[in-house]
Parts: C-alpha cells; sequence; structure tokens
C-alpha cells in the first residue's frame, strides 16, 4: 500500500508539474477574461452546466479550470524560487555554523532562533502594507521564514560528519576549509537537505495559498489557489464549485508532496523517519 501511495503521489506531482508548465497553452478560455453571461455556470455535469466550462465559473464569468491551470504555474514558481532561496541561504549558513564551532556557531544559532520565530503572517501583512501586494512579496516572506529550518537541519548534519575518520583526513592532508566542506561534508548531508527540500513543498503551497487568502499574496486579477478559495467562500452555499476545485488542487498536491516526503524520508534518511524532516 505503501508503495501504491507513493507511486500514485508521483504521478500527481507530475500532472501538476507538466500542467502548471504546458498546461496554460492548451487552454481554450482566458483565465483572466470572464463573461457575464456565463456568471456562476455550474460545472458541465449539473443541470444548466455545459462543457465550455468543464469545472464551472466564477462570479466574474471566468473559467475556473484555466484559472486553477494558471494558479498551479504560480505555485510551482513560488516552490521553485522559494526552495532555491531558502535552501541556498539555509545551507551556506548552518554548514558554516556547524563546521565553525564556538562562539560563531552560538552567534549564527541565535540568528536562527529569531528567524524561526518570525510570524510569516504578519510579516506579509506588513510588506503587503508597506509597499502592496505582489508575487515577490510572497517569495521574500516564506524565504525569510524558511531557510531557519535548513540552516537547523544542515548545521546538525554538519556536527555529525566533521568529526568522521575521512574529514579528519582531509584536514591532515592540508585541505582548506572550503574544500573540506564542498568535498566532503555536503555531498554527505545533501540526501537530509533533499529529505526537507521536499517536504517544504507542501509548506510552501500552503503558505502561499494562505497568503493569497487573505489578499496579500499575488494580486489580482492573476489567479491563484488561495485567492480563488478567497473569492468563492461568499458563494459556498450557491456556487460551491468556486471554492471547492482549487480548495482540492491544493489538497491533492500537498498530500502528494508529503507521500513522496514521508518515502524519500525512509529512503534517503531513516534517522528523520517519524520528525518530518524538521
Amino acid at each position: 500500500m505503501r508503495d501504491l501511495a507513493f507511486r500514485v503521489a508521483v504521478a500527481l506531482l507530475v500532472v501538476f508539474v507538466v500542467v502548471a508548465l504546458i498546461g496554460p497553452y492548451f487552454m481554450e478560455h482566458d483565465p483572466l477574461r470572464g463573461s457575464l453571461r456565463a456568471r456562476l455556470d455550474p460545472p458541465a455535469w449539473l443541470p444548466g452546466g455545459t462543457w465550455d466550462y468543464p469545472l464551472g465559473t466564477d462570479r466574474l464569468g471566468r473559467d475556473i479550470l484555466s484559472r486553477i491551470v494558471s494558479g498551479a504555474r504560480i505555485s510551482l514558481a513560488v516552490c521553485a524560487l522559494v526552495i532555491a532561496i531558502a535552501g541556498t541561504v539555509g545551507t551556506v549558513v548552518g554548514t558554516f555554523s556547524g563546521y565553525m564551532g564556538g562562539m560563531t556557531d552560538r552567534v549564527i544559532m541565535r540568528v536562527v532562533d529569531l528567524a524561526l520565530s518570525f510570524p510569516v503572517i504578519l510579516l506579509a501583512l506588513l510588506l503587503g502594507a508597506i509597499s502592496g501586494p505582489s508575487f515577490a512579496n510572497i517569495v521574500i516572506v516564506i524565504s525569510l521564514v524558511l531557510w531557519s529550518q535548513y540552516a537547523r537541519m544542515a548545521r546538525g548534519e554538519t556536527l555529525r560528519v566533521k568529526n568522521e575518520d575521512y574529514v579528519d583526513l582531509a584536514r591532515t592532508s592540508g585541505l582548506g576549509h572550503a574544500r573540506i566542506i564542498s568535498r566532503h561534508i555536503l555531498p554527505n548531508i545533501a540526501p537530509s537537505l533533499i529529505v526537507v527540500a521536499t517536504l517544504q513543498v507542501g509548506v510552501v503551497i500552503v503558505l502561499e495559498a494562505s497568503l493569497s487568502f487573505l489578499g496579500v499574496g499575488v494580486p489580482p486579477p492573476n489567479p491563484s489557489w488561495g485567492s480563488m478559495v478567497s473569492e468563492g467562500r461568499s458563494y459556498v452555499v450557491t456556487a460551491w464549485w468556486v471554492a471547492m476545485f482549487p480548495g482540492l488542487a491544493i489538497l491533492f498536491v500537498v498530500m502528494a508532496v508529503n507521500i513522496v516526503g514521508d518515502h524519500l524520508t525512509d529512503r534517503l534518511n531513516p534517522a528523520l523517519r517519524g520528525r518530518g524532516g524538521a
């Protein structure tokens, strides 16, 4: 059952990535353009629905399916940028901290503790009030929150690896700190960091959707799964499909990411099993 769940999860993630990358080019309807004649049309299988709008339309007559597909691209872009930025910064800081030790390690870890205490929603609201909602704000806010988790993991793994015999041998042979870190430490802590990065994909998607739901994420009329759910909450009784389908998209993708992350945890780093890569 675990293998079956893993295969299904991988298939869902492949579909998510493919849809995000090329789906918008095959959509019949413009996700930003609506038709008041088609306002709040139900899904095609319900009375009054039409296959022109398979998942129905929203309050402005915009195609729900096209907007979900376009929202997938935004979610994928946010995930890629945040994990690249937060992962790189956190790995460099955590590896340096763990390798150097002493006062340097203690000072850096206090900074990491401070970053871990940042309330992401409050920080996003502050940036949104200052500069307005934007794609860049989402990436900045989530990166500021998540880099510290990579730093903690990289530091812990570096403390474990740096006392191994092959690292001591590298020091004895006269290799510099940068060479030791790049050739002997980073390759050995990479599996743990891959697990963390995989698990953080779901976190990033949920955070992006939450910020967009609150109005400090991707600015309208650009489609985002979180903003679509927010727009549809006023029509839960009369037009449930407006919020239901983007909500299901978030649910399935995050669930698939967590299943894949758990599988990688078991395969790449059994020591993290049951800890969710935190």
